[in-house]
């Protein structure tokens, strides 16, 4: 396996490289006191080789599609009593922001099974369950793929990926009786041409709870004003109103809510060299704040209706 970049905290540095035997992993506070569970579904920054050696683009123009370094962003979460899952492989490698099959047929040399969805949205951006770009439109793959490998790459990363969160939201509700799912995510600053803003710049976080149905609007308003004091410009649903997480999991009358964050990249890194800024450090304490915030919130504001 290839690692890029070289990860920046010893649990990281400590995983091996092996995808199949760690394509994720939960930081687990010493015990759960918060109805909160983190997930950091992009983040992940480890490259298989075979996978760099099948792509026609270099390895850096790869991590294009990487929410590079959020898992660290968030990784206060643990202190504040809720567990942080976060995905080691990358999202150009496999998106578990999408449903498990969601693949275009024509990225393929053999004919895909009767149960993949050939025909979502995401699938015709190009940005499928195997993405057919990276996030500024450019093909990843020189050359046909078959089936089996992306049924391999399906299996080894986004199935243990969604059990690993099924059973973080199961074992919340079964101790607060409600749970707050909140999914991470970074944007480019300026919309780009697979976008719904193409060349539009854009605020500092966008707030999606799928216009309403994911996640009940007192705990985004509560998020919200938290972001707000904490000096950020915030938009709601646009341009990114939730992806398969959010819309999946969020079940507020059940006593789930997902709250999909977008983070500005231009706040916290350099867009061209994928590397973090002076502002990280400011994003992160910033954040804390805002774990705080929700890892304090009341049940019963999550409860079931």
């Amino acid at each position: 396996e290839t690692v890029l970049p070289p990860p920046d905290d010893a649990a990281y540095r400590e995983a091996k490289a092996d995808l199949s035997l760690n394509p994720c992993d939960v930081l687990a506070p010493t015990e759960q006191t918060a109805p909160v569970v983190f997930a950091s579904p992009h983040s992940g920054s480890l490259y298989p080789e075979d996978f760099v050696a099948a792509s026609r683009l270099d390895p850096l123009t790869l991590r294009r599609s990487e929410d590079a370094f959020i898992d660290g962003v968030f990784g206060a979460a643990p202190k504040r009593g809720a567990p942080l899952l976060r995905a080691h492989f990358p999202r150009a490698y496999v998106d578990p922001n999408r449903e498990a099959f969601e693949l275009d047929p024509g990225m393929f040399a053999d004919p895909l099974p009767d149960y993949v969805n050939t025909a979502s949205p995401r699938v015709a951006a190009g940005l499928g369950t195997i993405a057919k770009v990276v996030t500024n439109g450019e093909r990843i793959y020189s050359g046909p793929l078959h089936f089996a490998e992306a049924k391999k790459r399906i299996e080894t990363c986004h199935t243990p990926y969604h059990a690993a969160l099924k059973s973080l939201i199961a074992r919340t509700r079964e101790r607060f009786g409600a749970c707050l799912l909140v999914d991470c995510h970074s944007m480019p600053s300026v919309g780009g041409p697979m976008d719904r803003d193409p060349g539009s710049g854009r605020v500092d976080m966008v707030l999606g709870d799928c216009h309403g149905t994911a996640c009940s609007a007192a705990v985004t308003d509560l998020a919200e004003r938290a972001l707000t004091t904490l000096g950020f410009r915030v938009m709601r649903n646009t341009p990114y109103a939730g992806g398969f997480t959010t819309r999946h999991y969020g079940d507020p009358e059940k006593g789930v809510h997902a709250l999909q964050i977008e983070i500005n990249r231009a706040c916290y890194m350099n867009e061209t060299t994928i590397a973090p800024t002076a502002g990280l450090s400011r994003l992160t304490e910033r954040i804390g704040r805002l774990i705080e915030t929700l890892a304090a919130i009341d049940p019963k504001l999550l409860a079931p209706a």
